[in-house]
């Protein structure tokens, strides 16, 4: 079994589509082992997004994440990190395959309604972001 982070932004929050996109998770096969909503404060977006710091969209990137409520989540699954970036779909929504969260909710290429990790690394180091142990409860 794997783990991976989800984020549900705050495009999609805004629109109250958790459930929704709680759904399409589900019906893929990954479980949510763990979810809790919260609101970042700048210094969390910042950190969390420091690998894109030195990019032009940065800015506008911690601002969005800034702008409602979010909802973290643990989703564990066979292949969970692949999977679920399959699920996602393309961070560009015009280019997102039919039937994935993206193709179905996200509003443009930064309002794209979900985050997932992109590697094994990546998610053991976003999940402890979000969660202490003992908010993972399986």
């Amino acid at each position: 079994m794997e783990r991976t982070l989800s984020i549900i932004k705050p495009d999609a929050t805004k629109r109250n589509l958790t459930g929704a996109i709680n759904k399409i998770i589900e019906n893929s096969g990954l479980r949510i082992i763990a979810q809790k909503r919260l609101k970042l404060n700048h210094d969390q977006a910042k950190r969390f997004y420091e690998v894109h710091n030195d990019k032009p969209f940065y800015n506008n990137l911690v601002e969005y994440m800034l702008s409602a409520p979010i909802v973290v989540q643990v989703l564990e699954g066979n292949d969970a990190i692949n999977k679920y970036r399959e699920i996602m779909g393309s961070t560009d929504p015009q280019k997102a395959a039919e039937g994935t969260i993206r193709k179905q909710v996200a509003i443009n290429k930064q309002e794209n309604s979900v985050h997932g990790s992109d590697s094994a690394e990546n998610a053991i180091n976003e999940i402890n972001f979000f969660f202490s142990k003992d908010e993972i409860i399986v």
